[in-house]
């Protein structure tokens, strides 16, 4: 789904209003999730697995890494986020790059190896939302914000769809606060962020 589609445009419209009429704040939040999960899955439904993997890990990961006083453990559990989030990346974006030079350099020493070439397709938004996450566990360690206590609220905060596919990489303190209490925009914030939408 392109922003610069009409498929787009009818779906940021049922969000709109979904999220405009006179629900709970904990409702708006759910509908706002799973029109980002929508939104993603209309790339390719499957990756949506991934997506859900890499924001449960480090929910928890990074829960743990806060409160963790035992240096070695916490090492351990940072090394777990950043092997899952890093080699998740690697094999999607580099995976047929790094067979074709091992088949080379094994060819190249005299053994006949020609395996399959791998269709390895690419998930949309994946260094995003993995470097989104993996900032967030790093943020842990270092105890440099607070853990996200609502798992609601960190899901929003990694698969939130006006930034999952396109960036920017964000930190839970540039966003998740807007997500903890209600907000409401007025008329004029409404025809301003409608002006910039249009602008692309």
């Amino acid at each position: 789904m392109l922003f610069n589609s009409y498929t787009f445009i009818v779906f940021f419209i049922i969000v709109l209003i979904l999220h405009n009429l006179p629900f709970s704040w904990k409702t708006k939040k759910i509908n706002l999730l799973i029109a980002s999960y929508i939104f993603y899955a209309a790339w390719n439904p499957p990756f949506i697995l991934l997506l859900w993997l890499s924001t449960v890990v480090d929910y928890f990961v990074g829960k743990a890494l806060y409160t963790q006083e035992n240096k070695h453990k916490k090492k351990l559990l940072l090394v777990v986020s950043l092997i899952g989030n890093l080699g998740m990346l690697c094999f999607f974006k580099y995976g047929g790059f790094l067979l074709e030079n091992f088949t080379y350099l094994v060819n190249a020493i005299g053994f006949h190896y020609h395996p399959a070439k791998p269709n390895i397709i690419l998930p949309a938004g994946i260094s995003f939302y993995t470097f989104t996450t993996l900032c967030y566990t790093i943020d842990m360690y270092k105890k440099e914000s607070k853990p996200v206590q609502s798992i609601l609220d960190f899901s929003l905060f990694v698969t939130f769809f006006p930034h999952l596919v396109a960036g920017p990489i964000v930190r839970p303190p540039q966003l998740v606060p807007q997500f903890q209490s209600p907000r409401k925009a007025d008329a004029r914030q409404m025809v301003q962020g409608l002006f910039l939408l249009s602008l692309g």
